[in-house]
């Protein structure tokens, strides 16, 4: 904890300022400025003893300003009023049974904002103050988590639009007007309802899946997994639907780990990674499955899938946005919360998922599991 030298208030006299014994971190080996929250210690004379490296950064203030001088200069605070802060709180001459300030935002001086919260120190529960303790939190993080959710809920209220207006259209149509259509036009009406109604239950499924990830609570029911025949079903899907079969080529390098794994988000994970390839892609969809190096520390063996194609690729400066929300590859449609949630999934099963350029020139999406066998199996 550093401990400066002022002339205290008042005519007081010339004096190294007492350090502080009550909450003095260093007596519990630790050093203030390891703390990821700015900290700032008045004494009972209102004086600083202590302005730690969290405190310097976020006030842009050196700890060689602000040691041994008034609180309220050293950290001037005005709340989104104008008013002073420490004038208005007044934590040495307010109310004796006051034991602080609950977290708040305060502006600094060029009216940036911080996160604010005062404890005061008292040798007994109505006497004097005998420190005062501030932490600081800066709100940038917090900025980006508030944007983040609204840039969500726009994107969330834009996606529902269309499906919804276009349920409402055609059921309103078809009550209203029934007997003035044919079969064949009330069936179209009727399949595209069917269609946009499954559009907004997949939008539902992502938004809680990135509830879910983003609390950490994503669960993984660990079943043994055919990758092989997991990636076969889904390519089989396409050429059904309309692709051509040899747009796709599956190579399997055998043997592989038994792999333990939830099979309905490996699926996830395939359906959105094969999507991407085929709808932004071009030529031959490929998916390569290796044993390799497990990404989980005590287990020598995994399980990796590659998925690329030979389309344009991904611009190298767009690569470290690609799994973040919202990211798009192109003007395709798309709310961007797939690959996000694909790397969701990955992580929650230990694994990891990269992105780079394939030898084609095209995306290539590589992500591998741990085997994760049970333990009774080991």
């Amino acid at each position: 904890m550093s401990v400066g030298t002022s002339n205290a208030p008042g005519g007081r006299g010339t004096g190294r300022v007492p350090a502080p014994r009550h909450g003095d971190l260093t007596g519990l080996g630790i050093d203030p400025d390891e703390l990821p929250d700015g900290l700032v210690i008045a004494d009972e004379h209102g004086l600083v003893v202590c302005f730690n490296a969290a405190a310097a950064r976020i006030t842009a203030t050196a700890p060689a300003d602000a040691l041994g001088r008034r609180l309220e200069k050293a950290l001037p605070l005005e709340d989104l009023e104008g008013r002073r802060w420490w004038q208005l709180t007044d934590p040495y001459g307010g109310l004796a049974i006051r034991v602080g300030q609950p977290e708040r935002n305060l502006l600094l001086p060029g009216g940036r904002e911080v996160l604010v919260s005062a404890r005061y120190v008292r040798a007994e529960p109505t006497g004097p103050v005998r420190r005062v303790v501030v932490s600081l939190r800066d709100t940038e993080a917090r900025r980006r988590t508030e944007r983040s959710h609204a840039e969500l809920i726009a994107t969330v209220a834009h996606e529902l639009r269309s499906p919804l207006t276009s349920v409402k259209g055609f059921t309103a149509t078809l009550l209203a007007k029934w007997e003035r259509f044919t079969d064949d036009q009330k069936r179209l009406m009727l399949e595209t309802v069917d269609a946009d109604a499954d559009r907004v239950t997949r939008l539902i499924a992502e938004l809680l899946d990135i509830s879910r990830i983003d609390s950490g609570r994503l669960e993984v029911r660990r079943q043994p997994v055919d990758i092989g025949a997991a990636v076969g079903r889904h390519i089989q899907a396409y050429v059904a639907a309309g692709q051509p079969a040899d747009r796709f080529l599956l190579r399997v390098e055998q043997p592989l780990p038994a792999l333990w794994a939830d099979p309905d988000k490996v699926d996830q994970v395939l359906s959105n990674l094969i999507e991407n390839a085929v709808r932004h892609g071009e030529g031959t969809v490929t998916i390569d499955i290796t044993a390799t190096a497990s990404p989980r520390e005590g287990e020598d063996v995994g399980t990796s899938v590659t998925v690329s194609d030979e389309g344009p690729g991904i611009p190298e400066e767009s690569m470290n946005r690609v799994f973040t929300r919202f990211w798009r590859g192109s003007k395709r449609g798309g709310t961007g919360l797939g690959l996000y949630i694909v790397k969701g999934i990955v992580e929650a099963h230990g694994g990891t998922i990269t992105v780079g350029r394939a030898p084609s020139g095209g995306a290539e999406f590589r992500f591998t599991l741990p085997v994760s066998a049970p333990a009774y199996l080991a």
